[in-house]
């Protein structure tokens, strides 16, 4: 039996760069953009002479980049051995299944292991596909001289192939879509252990239809994936990525990164099962509150197709500039920091406004959408609905004041956090109808812009990006983490594409 597990993407919208540190937080929100893993056993039944062999076979397949990996596991000491011709390595991957596996062997009693080892002489069929929303199809589009807009995008078949390219060596390819910022390998890696943890009996996923309660099962997933993935990628980052792919939309403060050591020191000959178990054991003082967009507001991401920014260098040259000048980078952060807060602090005032006061916000909120920012407070009626518009300006300033110190911090260490034209953009839409907010997501630079708006005024988003040559992605919150699925979503979609065609 199949287990499907999917996690979220996510968009970071306050907290660049401070969320590097403690104790500074950051607001990310989760998106309807999912990445699936999808496990199953490789073999129908076990051969008779493979418990003589202590290895187990492993088939990881990526179909969007048509490729297909084969591996042998380690049985005794969970190590990986690459068995294909080809050098396609997916590090995120291997390090999910060893650090999954290794969970298993370090919470499982004597019973569970001979059950574990069964399970796994099997052996184990990964295939993992992202949805559309995680790479940049902009090329594609243009290239059919179709226009820039979220139709266009959703004419392409969903998990679309990622064409590669050969780069001028010959040796390397690098896939010719570019990615979208929404976190496709946190997402990823997360889909993979959370799936693996529950095919091996770990724990249990919330599902899909009962909204994902917070529980311990969904803790180990956490530490495990935040794990594989600083470990794949080489360095410990703030893990937000990660967090939001387990947890959805949050309010976040990372980790200290001591409490990964373990894993940093297993090169020195520490047995993975113990590893993990110190891992599993650690600190983890991350703190992470619930937090979702207040009703009736809607998340939009615009992709200016301006070229991509390199977040790990202009996340050096940043701490450059917090070396040469303490004194003023540290003015800057505390600025961010309060307006940051602020902005956490209106958006949550709003949603209690709307749980309370649900038909005074319904009618502000609606008003608001057609009007521009500085009509907002005249048509308010009664002091409920005075409170809401006051919390709405009172949001805007905030993310002015945000955006006006990422700028001032970018001019500082040298780097375009917000390039002139994205403050161009932004600036076009937030002096539009029923729009609420606008800046750069995470690190800035040119990869995205995104915008809140209110009640339905995001088509008219839409519509003015695209004629400044902005595609709208079909990206929106979904403050859900991570789910077991009932089903394969390749399966789903060919029934969905079976149901809609009408027979005459």
């Amino acid at each position: 039996m199949a287990v499907v597990a999917s996690s979220p993407g996510k968009v970071l919208m306050t907290g660049g760069y401070l969320i590097l540190e403690r104790p500074n937080a950051g607001i990310v929100l989760s998106t309807n953009a999912r990445f699936y893993a999808i496990i199953k056993p490789l073999y129908e039944e076990i051969t008779p002479d493979s418990w003589a062999w202590g290895w187990t076979d492993v088939k990881l397949t990526s179909p969007q980049m048509a490729r297909e990996t084969m591996y042998k596991l380690s049985l005794k000491h969970l190590q990986l051995q690459f068995a294909s011709s080809s050098d396609a390595r997916n590090p995120f991957v291997e390090y999910a299944l060893q650090y999954a596996v290794a969970a298993a062997h370090a919470i499982f009693d004597k019973t569970k292991m001979e059950e574990l080892q069964k399970l796994l002489l099997l052996g184990l069929d990964i295939t993992i596909i992202g949805c559309n929303e995680f790479y940049s199809y902009r090329n594609q589009i243009e290239a059919h001289g179709l226009p820039l807009t979220p139709d266009s995008l959703a004419s392409l078949p969903p998990f679309a192939s990622i064409t590669l390219n050969e780069e001028e060596s010959g040796l390397k390819s690098k896939p010719e879509v570019a990615k979208t910022g929404l976190g496709s390998s946190a997402a990823m890696t997360t889909a993979v252990v959370a799936a693996l943890l529950h095919y091996l009996g770990v724990v249990n996923l919330p599902s899909e239809l009962n909204g994902g309660s917070i529980s311990e099962e969904l803790d180990i997933v956490h530490i495990i994936a935040q794990t594989a993935h600083c470990i794949a990628q080489g360095k410990v980052g703030s893990g937000f990525d990660v967090s939001s792919a387990v947890y959805g939309s949050q309010r976040y403060i990372r980790f200290s990164p001591e409490v990964i050591s373990s894993a940093q020191d297993a090169a020195q000959g520490m047995p993975m099962e113990e590893v993990i178990g110190n891992v599993l054991k650690a600190n983890w003082d991350h703190e992470r509150t619930k937090f979702s967009l207040p009703p009736m507001m809607t998340l939009l991401l615009g992709e200016p197709g301006a070229g991509g920014s390199s977040t790990p260098s202009m996340v050096g040259a940043v701490k450059k500039w917090q070396k040469s000048d303490p004194q003023s980078s540290l003015e800057t952060w505390k600025k961010l920091s309060e307006a940051n807060s602020l902005l956490e602090m209106h958006l949550k005032t709003l949603s209690k406004l709307a749980e309370t006061y649900y038909d005074d916000y319904r009618s502000a909120i609606s008003r608001c959408s057609l009007l521009t920012s500085e009509k907002w407070m005249e048509g308010a009626v009664g002091p409920n609905q005075i409170e809401v518009v006051k919390a709405l300006l009172g949001a805007r300033d905030d993310m002015l004041m945000i955006r006006c110190n990422m700028r001032r911090m970018g001019e500082a260490a040298g780097i375009p956090i917000e390039p002139e034209s994205q403050t161009k953009l932004l600036d076009t839409t937030i002096s539009m109808e029923g729009v609420l907010l606008g800046g750069v997501p995470g690190a800035g630079g040119f990869d995205a812009v995104f915008a809140v708006t209110l009640g339905d005024s995001s088509s008219n988003v839409i519509k003015v990006w695209s004629s400044l040559n902005v595609l709208a992605l079909l990206v929106n919150e979904d403050p859900r983490g991570v789910s077991l699925e009932s089903n394969d979503p390749r399966a789903t979609q060919i029934t969905d594409a079976v149901s809609s065609i009408r027979i005459e």
